[in-house]
């Protein structure tokens, strides 16, 4: 009778997912994603987008950026750049994980990408709100056990090598 009970559980386990099994990434690669993946937007991007904005800005509001800049608005120009990098942030990681099929360059150095619990690839919906859950105040120390940005999303990061 135990073993009819049980025979009866794994038909149900595989009839629910029969055709994806999959490695979950190591919190060493997740952790190795993270540094690379948030050295290339704090040194590449947020300075290249922080010009290209600056600069476009100084053309169209110069009077704008001039009151960002007195030394007596050192806030405003520190919620502008905080915006910025907000911004840079949502497009790298929704842009990369929906066009590159869930990696980000992080996640092709170490092997791994981005699904959904089924195995499916990402939607643009499931890639944006995985970027903004990024940005939940401690959410890197959701670390220590399931990320944040995979549990809310239901997504997994899987090895692909």
């Amino acid at each position: 009778m135990e073993n009819q009970e049980v025979a009866q559980q794994d038909l149900l386990t595989d009839s629910l997912n029969p055709f994806f099994e999959y490695t979950k990434a190591t919190q060493g690669q997740r952790f190795l994603n993270f540094v690379i993946d948030n050295v290339v937007i704090r040194l590449t991007l947020n300075y290249t987008t922080s010009i290209i904005i600056g600069k476009v800005l100084w053309v169209l509001v110069p009077d704008f950026m001039l009151y960002l800049v007195r030394d007596s608005n050192t806030i405003g120009l520190y919620i502008f750049s905080f915006i910025i990098v907000i911004v840079s942030y949502l497009i790298y990681y929704t842009l990369c994980e929906k066009i590159f099929k869930g990696r980000t360059l992080g996640k092709l150095v170490t092997g791994t990408r981005a699904v959904k619990y089924n195995g499916e690839e990402l939607s643009f919906r499931d890639a944006f709100l995985r970027s903004a859950c990024r940005l939940i105040p401690f959410e890197p120390f959701s670390g220590f056990g399931e990320l944040w940005h995979d549990t809310f999303t239901n997504t997994i990061v899987i090895q692909t090598r």
